[in-house]
């Protein structure tokens, strides 16, 4: 790997990092920016460099270092919201692989954005009940769940997908031309 590429992975690490801390609280999981840079991540970077740098965060945290919207540490894992954490590796591989099928239009990206999107909200999701199910014993209400969890932040998560596919469509050649992007 070049030096290039490890600070491209460790720049989108970070930004993920600073999206977690810019958040609008809600009842069970508050509405971050970390799934913009986890996207520009897939995009920018491909499918496997940008699922390394939200990897990169991911371990970050989980090795102790406070990244996460609550803190961080192994024990984390347990955190009911931690399978949007692993959504967002899956999602920037996803994003990156259908954006970069082909030349980078804004409707490719936007498709891109879109199924990491999903990609992000089933883990997250299904994560969440598990873990409020079977390691807390709570018994959150499915109708509550999807509230909180889809239907209030759905849109605005649409929303920041339009934005990052434009954001791509208009960055990519860019650094194309300047000899940094180079998502293979």
């Amino acid at each position: 790997m070049k030096t290039k590429d490890m600070v491209l992975i460790a720049m989108f690490a970070a930004l993920s990092a600073a999206g977690a801390f810019l958040k609008i609280p809600m009842p069970l999981c508050p509405i971050t920016l970390q799934l913009l840079f986890t996207t520009l991540a897939g995009l920018i970077l491909g499918a496997r460099k940008g699922a390394a740098a939200v990897a990169v965060y991911v371990a970050i945290g989980l090795m102790g270092i406070p990244v996460f919207t609550k803190g961080g540490g192994p024990g984390y894992v347990l955190e009911p919201t931690f399978g949007y954490l692993l959504g967002f590796i899956a999602g920037a591989y996803i994003t990156g692989k259908i954006a970069h099928g082909g030349e980078p239009t804004f409707r490719r990206l936007l498709a891109g954005t879109l199924s990491g999107l999903v990609v992000v909200y089933a883990a997250g999701v299904v994560y969440y009940f598990f873990i409020s199910k079977v390691y807390l014993g709570s018994d959150v209400p499915v109708g509550k769940l999807l509230m909180s969890l889809v239907l209030i932040p759905l849109p605005g998560d649409i929303l920041l997908s339009v934005f990052a596919s434009e954001l791509g469509r208009r960055l990519i050649p860019v650094l194309e031309k300047n000899n940094i992007y180079n998502a293979a």
